[in-house]
């Protein structure tokens, strides 16, 4: 089986690369600052909920203390709403402190998924012994 198969490594890489584009995104909205009439972007989270809802478990009670529990379907992913930015003057909607934080966000964000990304190979490796 190909490790791109793996549905949790797929996963991990497409959240990775939606981080990238998003970098980007969050780059052009901060280098169009002063440009007038310029709307700031950004992008929607991915949207794992088919896969997610292929790989779920149901929960199931065999003793009847246990705590029932919730299938929650969907995707844990909202779709941001772009009618929230303030608009200067110039018709601009650009705001460097709101931008700087989107992209310390995205930064940290990209570092967990690679670290998750990079921890789940070396457990690969060490389940078929290349350690």
């Amino acid at each position: 089986m190909p490790i791109s198969d793996i549905s949790i490594l797929a996963m991990l890489r497409t959240r990775m690369e939606w981080h990238q584009e998003r970098q980007r995104v969050l780059a052009e909205n901060v280098a169009n600052a002063d440009t007038p009439n310029y709307q700031a972007r950004d992008l929607a989270p991915p949207d794992f909920g088919h896969e997610l809802a292929a790989a779920s478990i149901d929960l199931v009670r065999t003793d009847p203390d246990h705590i029932a529990g919730e299938n929650l379907g969907g995707s844990q992913f909202a779709s941001e709403d772009g009618g929230q930015f303030e608009v200067r003057p110039r018709g601009n909607t650009v705001t460097h402190e709101d931008e700087m934080m989107k992209v310390a966000s995205n930064q940290m964000d990209f570092e967990a998924v690679a670290s998750l990304y990079t921890r789940s190979l070396a457990l690969i490796k060490v389940a078929i012994g290349k350690s």
